[in-house]
This record gives structure tokens, C-alpha cells and sequence, in this order.
């Protein structure tokens, strides 16, 4: 994958723009003019805010970025780029499970069915990776040997592909998620099993696809975390996020053999360096006030996100901005 320095440069220069002139999509600006329809109250996430629009609800993907349960930046665009990334994985995989997508008005919003989310994260793992507590690479390097009911062998390195791709849950809770085995799931009663099946059995058959079409592209899809949730008559759909950057660890196919010969991380396309920046300048975890991240950093993320936005659909990003008011328009119009 590579880029046209011309058009790289025009990325950077919008995005650049964006930053300085704090144009980024908070979710707090999305106000309703009551004339013109429903005026839903706003139940905020770390990264998408709710709606409720009664049989369905709007979700709104913000600027927001987080990491380590931490908010840690506001990323031009990014908001823009998972939405609309999800929906085009949404499309690709919606023939081996149902999902919640109804439309997408805005770039930054989806309109989904109403369904009931399992208590569990499905993560889905092909490489020894990562960098938060939960991760593969961070628990092997603790000792762990056994991660989510896996056997791992000694004398694994960082970075290194896995036998086989696994799945690693891990559960959903107030205080920090954990991963999980699917017998401890069972065992404390987490999700009943012919759910789990089904769900463990769309994790793989999405992630696989979706391996599938990032090699065309020339990307590795490392590892990813998919939802599932359930409608009112029963039915699982996928839910949440599909194969984003936010979700998900892409890396550049053509350099991997060779950075990890040469002991160096693989060129990457997601988040993960900022979140290194974060692990080297402070205690994310533990420390009460986060340091702000550089500009120069936010906005490599941001150009990151689009350029792995285009290279996965085959389209031309199109920069949208100043849309909080639009984003109440297109939900009102949507109830």
C-alpha cells in the first residue's frame, strides 16, 4: 500500500485544519430542534452515543479515542472513518450472520435494530500481540501459558503468528474487562451455551473474511473484538463494530517478514502507536490525569484511519465537518 505524496499531503493539510480549529465531533454539540421532530436523549459511550428513536436506535460514532478505559484524544474524522468502515463490513458479511444496520443518514451515524447485547466480547486472535492488560502478548509475557482456555507453547516472541487463529473473550464489566474461557463463561453464567456457539462460530467466519479481503488489499488482519446481541424475536445479529481501527489491529503485508527479522514492531495501521505513546509517557492505568498527545501524533492516526478507509472499500475519503447539526437532522429524519 502506498501513497501519493500529493494526496497524503491534502490529508494531512484537512486534518491539520480540523485539529486546529477543534472541529472534531464531540457528540455533545448533537442538539435537537423539537419543532422538527423527536428530541431523544443522548446515553454517551466511550466512543458511540445512543439514542433512543423506540423500535430502533441511532448510533453516533464520535471523535472520540479511547484506550486503557481512558479517553484519550479527540482524532479528526475517526468518527467518519469507523462508521462508515463498519457499514461496508456490515454489507460484506451480512451472508453468514444477520446484523443491526438499518441505514446509514450521516457518516457519523447508523440506525440500527434494538437488540440485547451479550455480556461478552468476542476477540478474535491470529498473531501474539498487543499491549493492554487483556491482550495475548501482555499475559504471555506475565507467564500465562493457558490464555482463555488455549494452550500456548514457550518461547513465543512478540509480533510472531499464532498455530492457529483463536477466539479469547473477555467479558464485559464495570470496572475492567478480563479475558475468559468459553468454560468459565458457561460456568458462571454468562451466556448460555447454543448462544456462545453461534456467536463463536460468526466471530471466526467474520474474522475470516474479513482476513480474506485485507489480503487483497495487502494488509494483515491481526486480531479484532466482534458483539452480538439478540432482537426481540430471538434472532442473533452482529452488532456494534466490525474489522475498524478502532476494533481491530491491521498491518502492512509486504514489510512483516522483514521488520520482524529485524526484531522491529510491524508497520502498522491502527492505534496501537498512540496507545505506546501512552505506555511510555505515562501510567495510563494509575495516573489521574492523562498527558495531552501530541498533534503531530492525532493527526498520523487520523490519515492512518482514512488511508486504511480507502484502501479497504476502494473509495475516495470524503471529509465532512462542522456536522453535529446535521447529525440531529439525519436522526430526526430517521425516527
Amino acid at each position: 500500500m502506498t501513497d501519493s505524496p500529493t494526496a497524503n499531503q491534502v490529508h494531512v493539510n484537512k486534518i491539520s485544519s480540523a485539529y486546529d480549529n477543534s472541529q472534531q465531533i464531540t457528540g455533545s454539540n448533537v442538539t435537537f430542534d423539537s419543532t422538527k421532530g423527536v428530541s431523544p436523549i443522548r446515553l454517551a459511550g466511550k466512543v458511540r452515543d445512543r439514542y433512543d428513536l423506540g423500535s430502533k436506535l441511532a448510533l453516533v460514532t464520535t471523535d472520540r479515542q479511547s484506550g486503557f478505559d481512558r479517553m484519550l484524544a479527540l482524532v479528526p474524522f475517526k468518527g467518519q472513518v469507523l462508521n462508515l468502515t463498519s457499514a461496508y463490513w456490515f454489507e460484506a458479511t451480512k451472508d453468514i450472520i444477520p446484523n443491526h444496520i438499518i441505514s446509514v443518514p450521516h457518516p457519523n451515524v447508523s440506525i440500527v435494530k434494538k437488540c440485547t447485547p451479550f455480556p461478552i466480547e468476542f476477540v478474535v486472535r491470529s498473531y501474539m500481540t498487543g499491549s493492554t492488560s487483556t491482550s495475548i502478548w501482555k499475559n504471555y509475557q506475565d507467564g500465562v501459558r493457558k490464555y482463555c482456555g488455549h494452550d500456548l507453547p514457550d518461547g513465543m516472541k512478540k509480533n510472531e503468528k499464532l498455530a492457529k487463529t483463536i477466539l479469547t473473550p473477555t467479558t464485559k464489566e464495570e470496572e475492567h474487562d478480563r479475558p475468559i474461557s468459553e468454560a468459565d463463561i458457561m460456568s458462571e453464567g454468562w451466556m448460555k451455551q447454543e448462544d456462545f456457539d453461534i456467536c463463536a462460530k460468526a466471530a471466526l467466519a467474520v474474522f475470516a473474511k474479513g482476513q480474506e479481503i485485507a489480503a487483497q488489499r495487502g494488509l494483515i488482519l491481526v486480531d479484532t473484538k466482534y458483539e452480538f446481541g439478540k432482537d426481540d424475536n430471538g434472532v442473533i445479529h452482529l452488532i456494534d463494530e466490525v474489522n475498524t481501527p478502532d476494533s481491530s489491529r491491521y498491518w502492512l503485508a509486504n514489510s512483516y517478514q522483514q521488520r520482524i527479522a529485524e526484531g522491529k514492531e510491524p508497520e502498522n495501521i491502527d492505534k496501537e502507536f498512540l496507545r505506546l505513546w501512552f505506555r511510555d509517557n505515562c501510567d495510563p492505568y494509575k495516573d489521574e490525569k492523562l498527558p495531552d498527545a501530541p498533534k503531530d501524533l492525532v493527526v498520523e492516526l487520523s490519515r492512518r484511519y482514512i488511508k486504511l478507509y480507502e484502501t479497504i472499500t476502494g473509495k475516495e475519503f470524503e471529509f465532512q465537518t462542522g456536522a453535529e447539526g446535521e447529525i440531529a437532522s439525519a436522526i430526526q429524519k430517521s425516527a
